[in-house]
């Protein structure tokens, strides 16, 4: 059976989830066809003879690419059986369906997509319809199988890290871990796995990244939506990783409550390897953060930052920075604290203009404060539309998403970036513009290692 797996963005990363279902997919004698779409063209031709089409949803941004390639591949290839799967699929299975989805499948995917192939081995020759017998989301535990990345575009074509030594490093990417323990009302991990958490088997982890640094790997990102979720998987694998890779190094996602509880380890971190955690700051207002259910205060992410420094770890906050919630002057007490802290050349510019995403099955749904703004879902954008109460605040994120995406693309710098950020946000609460705060220290933005494809949705 020929079978066509496609992921269409994966933030700059080669996907993690077409290499993992095609090891299973191929060792149930499946011949597999990986298409990343976000760095080469739709295989027609492919397409064409496959049996099977699946599309991998990790994230917001793909989902919005497949549904319009799903089309281009229903018209090349009628009779297929086309298939959704990841975070995102179960989350819009309705939509998905409307489309032609002939199977959904969330959280644990591999199993299920090899029990859709045996499901069509089975059918009776002709079948036009064999429907889904597999969960539209499992949560069950998985004996994972080493990823096979034959077949997926080289890891130079990816996103690369720089380091300030003027000469970027490769990145290889992989998981050890999936879901998460905790309950955060506007993370799209919830709605899915609902608290709970399952792991990659370090034996597995450890064989991906060997290959991949066989491969040229460098630098290893680990996509987990917290990395500390299993404390002590985690700080084994990378000890481990440390002894058998003395040279590589590594990227994690942590929250601020598990920086703060596991604070012990964040020296482990820095003497295995690790150059930066990415963490998910969202808002510096506790009313905000007390909506979305982060777990941590404005005072917690101070100390956090304390701590990294003290460390010697490097820290990349991320930021939903517009909310319902936030005022022209709360966006502006944001930039003015990232100025304070030294932190404009952590953040990527981009997360000065996240506005907060409410999709499918969001736990943001529940507070009756959030259905009293939002509109109808609109099945072309994946969200439920909201407006702020001050037009002037959708207005300014409107402006500094086109200034950051126009800036960026000309190469400018994080601060240079930021100052205009500022401007913006100062003419915007009509008062006499207050000059950019220096920083607290001068630091070259070389000095800060970062990836070249910002973390985006």
């Amino acid at each position: 059976m020929q079978v066509v797996l496609i992921s269409t963005y994966e933030l700059g990363r080669q996907p993690f989830g077409l290499a993992s279902p095609a090891a299973w997919l191929r060792k149930a004698g499946a011949r597999v066809t990986c298409l990343d779409l976000a760095v080469e063209p739709l295989d027609e031709e492919a397409v064409r003879a496959a049996q099977v089409v699946a599309f991998y949803l990790p994230m917001h941004t793909a989902t919005r690419i497949a549904t319009r390639v799903a089309e281009r591949v229903k018209v090349l290839n009628p009779d297929a059986h086309l298939c959704f799967y990841g975070l995102y699929a179960s989350m819009n299975e309705p939509l998905l369906r409307r489309l032609g989805a002939n199977t959904v499948l969330g959280g644990e995917f591999e199993a299920g997509l090899g029990s859709v192939i045996e499901r069509l081995r089975a059918a009776p020759a002709g079948a036009k319809k064999v429907f889904q017998r597999e969960p539209v989301v499992s949560l069950a535990k998985q004996r994972f199988l080493v990823p096979d990345r034959n077949g997926l575009a080289a890891l130079s074509k990816y996103a690369q890290l720089e380091v300030g030594d003027g000469r970027s490093r490769t990145v290889g990417y992989t998981e050890a871990s999936r879901g998460c323990k905790h309950l955060c009302r506007h993370c799209p991990v919830v709605p899915v796995y609902q608290g709970q958490f399952r792991i990659v088997q370090r034996d597995v982890v450890l064989e991906d990244i060997k290959r991949q640094v066989a491969a040229g790997a460098e630098h290893i990102t680990f996509g987990d939506p917290d990395f500390f979720n299993g404390i002590g998987h985690a700080l084994a694998l990378v000890r481990t990783l440390r002894t058998e890779h003395p040279h590589l190094t590594y990227d994690v996602t942590i929250k601020i409550e598990h920086l703060l509880k596991h604070a012990e380890h964040l020296t482990t971190l820095k003497e295995t390897g690790c150059l930066f955690v990415t963490s998910a700051v969202e808002s510096i207002d506790d009313r905000v953060l007390e909506r979305l259910n982060k777990g941590h205060t404005r005072d917690d992410f101070l100390r956090v930052v304390r701590l990294c420094r003290e460390a010697g770890l490097t820290l990349h906050p991320t930021f939903v920075a517009f909310t319902h919630w936030i005022s022209i002057e709360g966006y502006q007490e944001l930039l003015s604290l990232l100025a304070e802290l030294d932190l404009i050349d952590h953040v990527a510019p981009i997360q000065l203009a996240i506005r907060l995403l409410i999709p499918a099955g969001s736990k943001l749904l529940e507070l009756a404060e959030v259905q009293e703004i939002v509109g109808p879902f609109d099945e072309t954008a994946l969200v439920y539309p909201w407006r702020h109460s001050d037009p002037r605040v959708d207005q300014l994120q409107g402006e500094i998403q086109a200034l950051v995406r126009a800036a960026t693309a000309r190469g400018e710098s994080r601060r240079e970036i930021f100052a205009q950020v500022w401007l913006l946000a100062e003419q915007a609460a009509a008062g006499s513009p207050r000059p950019l705060p220096p920083p607290v220290e001068a630091r070259a933005r070389a000095t800060i290692p970062y990836l070249t494809e910002p973390w985006y949705c």
